[in-house]
């Protein structure tokens, strides 16, 4: 067989994924439907400002960038123990950090069933965006209404990503990869227990954010 076709052939290496101190680590395998995203939502907002981590994790615009993929994607190999998880309402998505030094992991919805999984640049191989560089450009800019400023436009192709990355989930559902997820157990319940902020931790964070506190 050729050396072309040979690495044609081959399975995606992983890329790295890591906390800030190192002590969790972990790998997330390249996917055709993987893409970059920017999310502008107050909810990010204000999240990053819970974590006291907005510095290193909020663009100029109040952005924070992911790889939006699947969790049947991802798989953590050192230092799982360290995998938090919080929650700003009730009802809202379970976002992941590492205890050990506050590194945003991961945001997921609370039902496994929706595969999804966008994995934060802050955990996505080091020095910061050399490997998210590695997954092209930003093909989605979410929530822009609520950015600081005028952030870029939405990037091309973003319709073909939200199809590709709509369809792999809908498979997942279908074949059950759904329940192959590094965040939820057997059961279908988070691996950690949710903390959800209380009403005055939440207030605070919409007031750094530059939110009102409703």
């Amino acid at each position: 067989m050729p050396p072309d076709a040979m690495s044609r052939t081959m399975p995606p290496s992983p890329h790295l994924l890591r906390c800030r101190c190192g002590r969790l680590r972990g790998e997330v395998t390249p996917s055709s439907f993987a893409n970059r995203a920017v999310c502008y939502c107050r909810d990010c907002q204000t999240y990053a400002h819970a974590l006291d981590r907005a510095a290193e994790t909020l663009d100029a615009h109040g952005g924070t960038e992911v790889v939006a993929t699947l969790a049947v994607d991802v798989r953590f190999v050192e230092g799982r123990d360290a995998l938090a998880c919080l929650s700003l309402t009730e009802r809202g998505l379970l976002r992941w950090y590492a205890s050990c030094c506050g590194t945003p992991i991961a945001n997921t919805p609370r039902d496994r069933k929706l595969a999804y999984v966008g994995l934060m640049h802050n955990a996505i191989d080091h020095p910061p965006q050399a490997g998210i560089d590695r997954y092209g450009p930003v093909r989605l800019r979410l929530s822009r209404n609520n950015a600081r400023g005028e952030p870029p436009p939405a990037g091309p192709g973003r319709i073909g990503a939200l199809l590709g990355l709509m369809a792999a989930m809908l498979r997942a559902r279908l074949g059950g990869t759904y329940t192959r997820s590094p965040f939820f157990d057997a059961d279908g319940r988070p691996i950690v227990a949710p903390r959800v902020l209380d009403a005055a931790e939440l207030a605070a964070a919409r007031r750094a954010a530059a939110f009102n506190a409703d």
